[in-house]
């Protein structure tokens, strides 16, 4: 671990998305256009070494890398008790 004294810290993100299609249609889609984090440190420490802390905590953060390179989704789905396949959607 690093011995880095924080006092506070805060963190944004903010998302742009958009919804379009019809769902009575089944031309529903949705999507993201850009991500952004905001961070706020207050610390004693020198710039560098809290640099290094932030830099680690983004590298290790599964929902930042989720967002930055696709990674395959699989769907399992049931109905009753028995499988239900969408086609391109869940397969």
């Amino acid at each position: 671990m690093m011995k880095i004294d924080v006092k506070s810290s805060k963190c944004r993100v903010e998302m742009d998305y958009f919804l379009r299609g019809s769902v009575l249609k089944g031309t529903v889609e949705s999507g993201c256009t850009e991500t952004r984090t905001y961070f706020e440190v207050e610390s004693d420490a020198p710039p560098e070494k809290v640099a290094l802390l932030i830099r680690n905590a983004k590298q290790g953060c599964y929902a930042e890398r989720m967002i930055q390179v696709a990674v395959p989704l699989k769907s399992e789905i049931k109905l009753n008790g028995e499988p239900l396949h969408l086609g391109d959607i869940s397969d």
